[in-house]
């Protein structure tokens, strides 16, 4: 490896204990393929550490925590391109003051995870886990039991959004032939967008009063921590659901465990938490009228190669001394530090 690569390196819960790759559907051919760009991965620490980072221009971060002490002192680091569209594990304040540039990857994750919402929507309406289960009992469960658990249909029920970002306006599209009504609470979008989607905004109250699916579609950040709330929850209909394939921390789980026990609402579907993992004797995990996965319900072959290209393409920009794609903390593009980095990565890349 030259002293000059362009250095890549990949956080260490990329690969497993043997060395070989956790998820073979990220290609990274077109990295290794490249001249005068290397890759390679980090040891496994959480959060990330800083002396690993020295000689390093650019991360593609997996699960473990960028935090400010992450930081290299020597100035090079150059970009962060994390593999999804949560960003709350990354100190983006602390990048951005640093001239580090942090990518997401929203064209990757954006149908995987709209298909999970609309998995966990026909899941919980159709009774499916419940009807499995009887299923298993035999002959008293297949015939004397299944009078009792009767499906929802959705044609013109109320689907509810926090949120029409990249992932909700997804979820609006795929769900339109189901023949439903939409609803969301988004102050950062324009009643145009909406208007397009089919969707009518309305305040947070009206959303929870009216959503008989409530889907969570927003980042999680201090704003949002715990936006889902007891006071909110108990304006839900008793026969409503709520899915959460977002951020656990953006509901409070206590009260949604309450409401939940006390059949305050019919049921719930989440693919996050808050604490993850939860301990197996969580109440959760006792209550039947609950879907549980283990923050994985999007994951797909074809999501993690979407989610991996775009984080190839972040890189490959950034190498190039280009705005990369997904770019989060767009204020660092006018910042002289990032631009000097850029305009010396471009002027290697064409020697």
């Amino acid at each position: 490896m030259a002293s000059e690569d362009f250095r890549v390196v990949l956080s260490g819960d990329f690969i497993n204990p043997d060395g070989s790759p956790k998820f073979p559907d990220f290609d990274l051919a077109a990295l290794r393929g490249m001249p005068g760009l290397s890759v390679g991965f980090l040891p496994g620490s959480d959060p990330v550490r800083a002396d690993l980072l020295e000689n390093v221009d650019a991360l593609i971060l997996l699960g473990c925590r960028f935090t400010k002490d992450s930081i290299p002192a020597s100035g090079r680091l150059s970009v962060i391109a994390r593999f999804g569209v949560g960003y709350d594990s990354v100190d983006v304040e602390a990048c951005t003051a640093h001239d580090i540039a942090v990518c997401i990857t929203p064209d990757g994750v954006r149908r995987p995870v709209a298909v999970a919402i609309l998995t966990m929507m026909l899941a919980l309406t159709g009774k499916l886990l419940i009807k499995d289960r009887m299923t298993r009992m035999g002959p008293s469960g297949f015939a004397a039991a299944r009078d009792d658990h009767m499906g929802v249909g959705l044609v013109g029920r109320t689907l509810g959004s926090i949120g029409i970002g990249n992932i909700g306006a997804e979820m609006f599209r795929l769900a339109k032939p189901f023949g439903m009504r939409f609803l969301a609470h988004d102050p950062f979008t324009s009643k145009e967008v909406a208007d397009e989607l089919g969707v009518t905004l309305v305040d947070r109250q009206t959303l929870f009063r009216e959503s008989d699916v409530l889907t969570v579609n927003c980042p999680l950040t201090e704003e949002t921590h715990h936006l889902v709330n007891s006071d909110l929850l108990s304006l839900m209909k008793p026969t409503s659901f709520i899915i959460n394939t977002a951020r656990g921390p953006i509901i409070d789980q206590d009260a949604l465990t309450d409401i939940l026990q006390r059949r305050g609402i019919a049921g719930a579907g989440l693919d996050v938490f808050e604490g993850e993992p939860l301990n197996a004797d969580h109440p959760l995990f006792a209550l039947d009228n609950v879907i549980v996965t283990p923050h994985a319900l999007c994951w797909t072959d074809q999501c993690f190669a979407g989610i991996g290209a775009a984080d190839v393409a972040s890189v490959l920009a950034i190498h190039a001394g280009r705005q990369p794609p997904g770019l989060l903390n767009k204020a660092v593009m006018t910042q002289p530090g990032f631009v000097r980095k850029l305009q010396r990565h471009a002027a290697r890349h064409v020697r």
